[in-house]
């Protein structure tokens, strides 16, 4: 490709579905079947008692707040977002989970906003309303020009990776996979004649040996790799020994990032072998706010990353990390003193990396290879 750099923009769960589903502008139906709340727009009013009123219905824009006007100035060559809301009518709740996330077909535009080229699909949230909802949300997607990656109308279709070109020449190729430790029940996963999610029944050396051989089957000379992984519990900053040697093996094997996720709050960054690994990214847009039992590990700071590599080798040249904050179902600029935290914090569970807070709140790590 001849140098230079590709700046990716990547980020963790975006739930567009309950609470947030609610204050749009065609709210679904807002029955819940959950053992702490059987509606809706009960998480509204948590989230109002929190930070007060909301102005329902709200414009598309309105969950995306402050990273909007961030992705304007920023101007990545790419974005990618992992889509964890099934976008349906349907009413038949998956049976043997707690939680079920939907959002309206007519509500899409609080996707389309952020404009998306990639919407990982790969999660433990996606196939809530059954297959019959998961092709509905695959029809509608597809409907409005969007690409997906993770989940599909059949094995072949959820394994395989949105291909973009970039105009210097060469792809980004973006696998996503999803593993039954994030909570994906294992008949989710997509067959030669059934649709599905890309499942990873355990993250174990043969699982990455087969990924692997996935991503070499179609990459080519002058591509870069980006696996996309939902994988994990959803709290705590413990990255388990399997999980860090699968996304090892998935570098070995000509991976540049691993976009990890799952976790409602961030996680380790490691780089390896000059690239980078975000084993959680945390959520960016939900419908957490007030709920209680978490509180320190502050799932209400939300990171925007945006990774530059380059463009020739893959390598990591910078990755910069804007701290946000969820208030009314809305992202802002977060607090200095909550940027403090999420350095600190991040900083410590993330050995081997040095983040530095910049005097415009944003936390970065240049030069990861010198």
């Amino acid at each position: 490709m001849g140098g230079g750099t590709v700046t990716l923009f990547v980020c963790g769960d975006v739930m567009l579905g309950r609470g947030v589903d609610q204050i749009l502008a065609r709210p679904g139906d807002p029955v819940l079947r959950e053992g702490y709340v059987t509606d809706a727009r009960s998480y509204v009013s948590m989230a109002e008692a929190v930070n007060g009123p909301i102005p329902a219905p709200v414009d598309p824009s309105w969950p995306w707040g402050e990273a909007l006007r961030l992705l304007e100035a920023s101007a990545p060559d790419l974005r990618i977002v992992n889509l964890e809301t099934a976008v349906t009518r349907s009413d038949a709740f998956a049976p043997g989970k707690a939680v079920h996330y939907r959002m309206h077909p007519a509500n899409l535009p609080a996707l389309t906003v952020a404009r998306p080229d990639v919407c990982v699909l790969a999660n433990n949230h996606v196939q809530d309303f059954g297959r019959a909802g998961l092709k509905e949300t695959l029809d509608v997607l597809h409907g409005a020009g969007l690409r997906t990656a993770g989940a599909g109308r059949s094995a072949e279709e959820a394994y395989a990776p949105v291909a973009l070109p970039l105009p210097r020449g060469g792809r980004v190729l973006v696998f996503a996979l999803g593993a039954g430790d994030s909570g994906i029940p294992a008949d989710w996963a997509a067959t030669a004649d059934l649709p599905g999610v890309a499942y990873l029944p355990e993250l174990s050396p043969a699982t990455a040996a087969a990924a692997v051989r996935h991503t070499r089957q179609v990459k080519r000379a002058g591509d870069l790799v980006v696996v996309s992984v939902h994988w994990g519990s959803n709290w705590g900053y413990l990255v388990p020994r399997e999980q860090r040697r699968f996304a090892h093996a998935l570098v070995d094997g000509g991976a540049d990032v691993v976009h990890g996720h799952s976790s409602h709050h961030p996680r380790t960054v490691e780089v390896y072998r000059d690239r980078l690994i975000l084993h959680g990214c945390g959520d960016f847009v939900d419908d957490y706010e007030g709920i209680p039992g978490y509180e320190q590990y502050r799932d209400d700071l939300r990171i925007a990353h945006l990774v530059t590599v380059a463009a020739d080798t893959g390598e990591l040249t910078e990755l910069r990390m804007v701290p946000l904050i969820a208030r009314r179902m809305r992202l802002e600029p977060a607090p200095p003193e909550d940027r403090g935290w999420l350095h600190s914090t991040l900083d410590r569970v993330s050995p081997g990396v040095h983040l530095a807070l910049g005097a415009d709140g944003a936390l970065t790590l240049t030069n990861p290879t010198a």
